[in-house]
């Protein structure tokens, strides 16, 4: 009567050698995908989050009046922070400052308006600078950014529009990181989260919206270099990647009317989101977003790239209907 270690070995001397080696790669394989599944469960569901007043005991959120930026700020309220908030609009602005001190009474709020498409906005980042001097900032959320009114081929695009495209993602990105950075290298501490977009990193292409996805790539590539530069200061800088959020943007653009398994409303993306600050430099923190990176990374991307055409183009047809309707009623 064979033990099971012999039996194991009496196996292994009589297998072919072809058979041993697909036998031990499907074992491997099974092995390393179990861990990837086990590594996603862990990351997306039962990772602890970062204690946030580690890095300082001010935040500093821009584009904060709408969507994911002032689901921001309501989450680095709720986590004990305090609020340095940036946006246009000073009505919005005041309005959020009073309805988080309503809901986070020792939460204090600073407001700074500030239009990033302005061609000289070097005004709005001194006063940023001036009103952060004495302040522990320990956290910068770059939400801010916008994108087309409208699905447009490259060469259809006004250049107003995509200038403040660019002045917006890629320069107000810039300049306040560049700003806020100083005060965190001082005291070695702090982390910056850059919103970027799954246009320029999970799909290889975003036609019609070309110039849009173009600018999220930097924010994505700046957001890996910097991570690289300054993790040695003790500076977490981060892309997150979100995919469709049911935002106003994303409502013109896209046609999201509302929230679903896939397309998670602004508080819940950014619930997710905060959970993900200070770990890997690029992630995807809502969990259906990150499923729906997997499965497109197993898609050739000539098919992607012609799935994106497509909606494009059929984002474009539906606009030239709406705008011939509303010109026939105006004629009207």
């Amino acid at each position: 009567m064979h033990t099971m270690k012999e039996t194991f070995f009496l196996l292994l001397s009589t297998s072919p050698i072809w058979l041993l080696i697909l036998s031990f790669l499907g074992f491997f394989t099974i092995l390393w995908h179990s861990a990837t599944v086990a590594r996603w469960v862990y990351r997306a569901f039962l990772r602890p989050s970062k204690d946030l007043r580690y890095y300082g005991s001010w935040g500093i959120v821009t584009g904060a009046t709408d969507g994911i930026g002032k689901s921001f700020a309501y989450q680095l309220a709720r986590a004990g922070l305090n609020l340095v908030l940036v946006s246009r609009s000073s009505m919005k602005l005041k309005a959020v400052s009073k309805d988080i001190q309503s809901e986070f009474p020792d939460t204090k709020v600073k407001i700074i308006e500030l239009d990033f498409t302005e061609d000289d906005i070097s005004g709005g980042i001194a006063e940023i600078e001036e009103v952060i001097e004495d302040l522990d900032v320990g956290i910068l959320i770059n939400n801010v950014g916008i994108t087309y009114p409208n699905a447009s081929f490259f060469h259809e695009v006004d250049e107003k529009v995509w200038m403040n495209v660019f002045k917006v993602n890629v320069k107000g990105t810039t300049w306040v990181t560049k700003a806020v950075l100083p005060k965190m290298i001082k005291k070695n501490r702090g982390a910056i989260v850059n919103i970027g977009s799954g246009a320029a990193v999970i799909v290889p292409s975003h036609p019609l919206y070309a110039i849009y996805a173009a600018t999220k790539a930097y924010v994505d590539q700046l957001s890996r270099s910097l991570h690289v530069e300054y993790k040695d200061w003790g500076i977490d800088v981060q892309c997150q990647v979100p995919l469709y959020v049911a935002t106003e943007m994303a409502s013109r653009v896209a046609s999201v009317s509302q929230a679903s398994l896939f397309i998670p409303s602004a508080d819940d993306y950014v619930k997710a989101a905060i959970r993900q600050i200070g770990y890997e430099p690029r992630c995807t923190p809502y969990w259906a977003h990150s499923l729906q990176w997997c499965f497109a990374s197993l898609l050739p991307e000539a098919m992607l790239d012609a799935w994106r055409l497509s909606i494009g183009l059929e984002r474009r047809r539906k606009e030239s209907v709406t705008m011939k309707r509303i010109e026939g009623c105006k004629q009207e």
